[in-house]
C-alpha cells in the first residue's frame, strides 16, 4: 500500500482552508495532517510534524507568506512548498521563487487543474505557468554559464531538475548532504540565479535546445 503524502495548509482565510482541504480529499494519496491560520503557527507545526507538502498563502495578516517561506527554509524544512495566491505580480513571483518555493499557483485556477498541479508538485515536478517561466528566463543572462559547471555540479543540477531533495541527491551520488549544499551554492553562483527553481528552468531550457 502506497504511503500517503502528508500536507499542511497555511492560510488565514477559514473558508479557503476548508476549500483546499475538500479539494485535497478528492485525491486518495493525499492526507491533510494540519491547518494553520498564520505563519508562526504554520512554522511550529511544520517543525513538529515534518509534512511532505506545504500549501502556503502569500498575503496573510501578521507574518507574510514570503517571511513564512524564508523562516521554513532557514529552519531546514525540506518539504515541497507551493504558493497558492491571487497575486501574479512579477516582484512577488521572483521573491518567492528565490526564497525556495517549489511551485507558484493561482487561486483562480479551475479546481480540477489545481488538484492536478498540486499532485505534480508533490511528485517532484516543477509547476510554473509559461509566463512565469518566461519571466525567470528573461532574468537569467544566458545559458552559457552551464558550461562552466563541473561534472559533479552538473550531476547535482540534473537531479535537482527531477525534483529530488538534498537528502535524496546525497543518497543517489553517495556524498554527504553538506557536500550537496556546497555544490548547490556553487552552481547557483555560477549560473547567476538565486534558487533551485530558477536553476531548473535554465537547465531545462538548455536541454531543450
Amino acid at each position: 500500500m502506497q504511503e500517503k503524502i502528508s500536507i499542511l495548509i497555511i492560510d488565514d482565510h477559514p473558508l479557503m482552508r476548508r476549500g483546499i482541504k475538500q479539494l485535497i480529499a478528492l485525491e486518495d494519496n493525499f492526507l491533510v495532517i494540519g491547518e494553520a491560520s498564520n505563519g508562526n503557527d504554520g512554522i511550529s507545526f511544520a517543525l513538529r510534524n515534518d509534512p511532505d507538502l506545504i500549501i502556503l498563502d502569500l498575503n496573510m495578516k501578521g507574518l507574510s507568506g514570503l517571511d513564512t517561506l524564508k523562516a521554513l527554509r532557514n529552519e531546514g524544512v525540506d518539504a515541497r512548498i507551493v504558493i497558492l495566491t491571487v497575486s501574479d505580480a512579477k516582484n512577488d513571483i521572483f521573491s518567492l521563487i528565490d526564497a525556495g518555493a517549489d511551485g507558484y499557483l493561482l487561486k483562480d485556477t479551475e479546481p480540477d487543474i489545481l488538484l492536478k498541479q498540486i499532485k505534480q508538485i508533490a511528485k517532484g515536478e516543477m509547476i510554473l505557468s509559461d509566463n512565469i517561466k518566461d519571466l525567470l528566463l528573461e532574468r537569467c543572462p544566458s545559458q552559457e554559464p552551464i558550461h562552466s559547471l563541473t561534472e559533479r555540479e552538473l550531476d547535482v543540477l540534473q537531479l535537482i531538475a527531477t525534483g529530488l531533495s538534498n537528502k535524496q541527491i546525497a543518497h543517489q551520488l553517495f556524498i554527504s548532504e553538506e557536500t550537496v549544499k556546497v555544490h548547490i551554492r556553487n552552481l547557483l553562483r555560477k549560473l547567476n540565479v538565486h534558487s533551485r527553481v530558477a536553476a531548473t528552468v535554465l537547465y531545462l531550457e538548455y536541454k531543450g535546445n
